[in-house]
């Protein structure tokens, strides 16, 4: 795995490197190309992109746990609404 040392050096601690895939080691060889100062903007953005991703990833496998959940719950709404059993939400109470 990647380790970066911001602080101290700025520098991808490569004794920690492990390549999983031939991608991943053109954006190092991208990133060594640039200007520390463009490496350090660069990470930046990557660990907000990687952040999102990591999050959306949650979610989907969220959604999938309760997925047969949301469903049974929609179709029993619509049932009751469909019998007559169903109330408005008064959203003064919530």
């Amino acid at each position: 795995m990647l380790e970066f040392d911001k602080k101290a050096t700025g520098q991808v601690l490569k004794e920690n490197a492990v390549m999983s895939s031939p991608a991943i080691a053109t954006v190092i060889k991208m990133m060594e190309s640039l200007p520390e100062d463009v490496q350090d903007r660069v990470i930046e953005h990557l660990q907000e992109y990687l952040a999102d991703l990591q999050d959306e990833l949650k979610w989907e496998k969220s959604f999938k746990k309760t997925q047969q959940q949301l469903i049974a719950s929609a179709q029993r709404a619509k049932r009751e609404i469909a019998e007559g059993l169903a109330k408005p939400m008064d959203y003064d109470q919530l």
